[in-house]
Formats: C-alpha cells, sequence, structure tokens
C-alpha cells in the first residue's frame, strides 16, 4: 500500500476538498451494479465508486483507496474486504 504515499481518510462530507487527489475510505455497501457500486461514508453518506476489474468487494465492508473525481465520485484503485461486522457508525 506504500505505492500510493499518503492517503487522507476521508468522509463523504470531506470528499468535495479532495477533487483530484488519492484518498482512504471505509465504508459499507450498500449496493452493487456492474462496474460501479454506491457505498456508505462513516457519516452516513452516500458515494458512488468506480470500480475496476479485480476489484473483489465481498463483505459487507471495505477500505477503498481511490481518486477523486471532479464529479465526486471515486475510482478506485485499490479494496480490501473488512468482513461483515464492523462498528463504523
Amino acid at each position: 500500500m506504500s505505492t500510493f504515499g499518503t492517503t487522507p481518510r476521508i468522509n463523504h462530507s470531506k470528499l468535495g476538498k479532495y477533487s483530484g487527489e488519492t484518498v482512504r475510505l471505509t465504508a459499507e455497501i450498500k449496493r452493487m451494479d456492474g462496474d460501479t457500486a454506491v457505498v456508505i461514508a462513516s457519516d452516513g453518506g452516500e458515494i458512488l465508486i468506480h470500480l475496476h476489474r479485480e476489484a473483489n468487494l465481498a463483505t459487507k465492508y471495505c477500505e477503498i483507496i481511490g481518486r477523486v473525481n471532479e464529479d465526486s465520485t471515486v475510482k478506485v484503485l485499490w479494496c480490501m474486504n473488512l468482513g461483515d461486522n464492523l462498528g463504523m457508525f
């Protein structure tokens, strides 16, 4: 993960401040649809994420490192499953 350098941990409310930057996001997966997913950030806000082919989100919670797009969506660069029980909220 050091490949990504420093990645600030954000939630939905901080998303707009990091347009064009690489960030870290812990989230609950709300729904998956092909190469996109909607996740719920730690502050309860929903974020649309764009997955890559190797992304394997298979549990309820995940950690995402991604680049924030101008439209406040996130392009996943790396992701990790965190299981189905996480005290995030």
